[in-house]
């Protein structure tokens, strides 16, 4: 029983140290490719959000590198609840919207490349907009209760995030449209022109299209020809390959 105890402590502040460590680390580090930390935690979600599912949903926490450039969050890997982006900030690109409202933010760095591939994708003549970058927590909690509500918890899984598992909340992610706001959102946007535009040349300013056809098992969702991802210098070789993230960092799909 005692050495029981002594380890419990031990891995106790092993955890607590690594995670002190990432706090005082320059967020700018952060671009680098991590070395990946599975580590098993109990499902940060709310317990009301798994009443209706079969099986229980598993969870591994990519702590301590929540903020990391390259951080995977999806279906199986989750953000801590209380985890909120340093340094967000408004990017200065148009917006299907007018109001400076939390999900008009992204991180600092995200943000300043998100300016220079709006402005070169206005120069070959493709005008485009933000829809939706940073949402906290308690926004994707509102949100996917609602879509629970309207549609039950297992139609709502397959097309929007668990609360804690969205790449939003990570402040680097936004999904884009055309100025227009035509097929915002919506399955046909693939079909236009702005979204050729983002798969050809988006990965030139740090991004990927983070959820790519006939990738569905891998990453959890169908294809979103409108879901960017800042992902840093890691993009071109992702993109080049015609791989998702999970793949380039080796990590598990989400069918596993």
């Amino acid at each position: 029983m005692i050495k029981k105890n002594i380890t419990v402590l031990l891995m106790f502040f092993l955890i607590i140290s690594l995670t002190g460590c990432n706090k005082k680390s320059n967020e700018s580090s952060s671009s680098k490719t991590p070395k990946i930390n599975q580590m098993n935690i109990s499902n940060p979600t709310d317990k009301n959000l798994n009443k209706k599912r079969k099986t229980r949903i598993s969870a591994v926490a990519l702590t301590p590198y929540p903020s990391s450039i390259a951080t995977v969050v999806n279906k199986k890997y989750y953000l801590p609840v209380t985890y909120v982006p340093k340094n967000l900030v408004f990017p200065e690109v148009p917006f299907l919207f007018k109001e400076k409202i939390e999900k008009r933010k992204m991180r600092w760095e995200a943000a300043k490349s998100l300016e220079k591939m709006f402005a070169a994708a206005k120069k070959d003549g493709i005008y485009l907009s933000g829809v939706s970058a940073y949402r906290s927590y308690s926004t994707q909690k509102v949100l996917f209760n609602n879509y629970v509500k309207s549609d039950g918890f297992e139609k709502a899984v397959t097309y929007s995030a668990i609360p804690g598992t969205s790449e939003h909340q990570t402040g680097l992610a936004i999904d884009v449209s055309g100025t227009d706001g035509i097929c915002a959102v919506s399955s046909c946007f693939g079909n236009r022109k702005e979204a050729n535009w983002l798969s050809k040349n988006s990965a030139n300013y740090g991004f990927i299209v983070r959820y790519p056809k006939g990738k569905e098992s891998i990453t959890g969702y169908k294809h979103e020809p409108w879901h960017l991802r800042y992902v840093g210098n890691i993009s071109k070789p992702i993109n080049n390959s015609g791989i998702t993230l999970e793949e380039y960092l080796g990590v598990k799909s989400v069918s596993k």
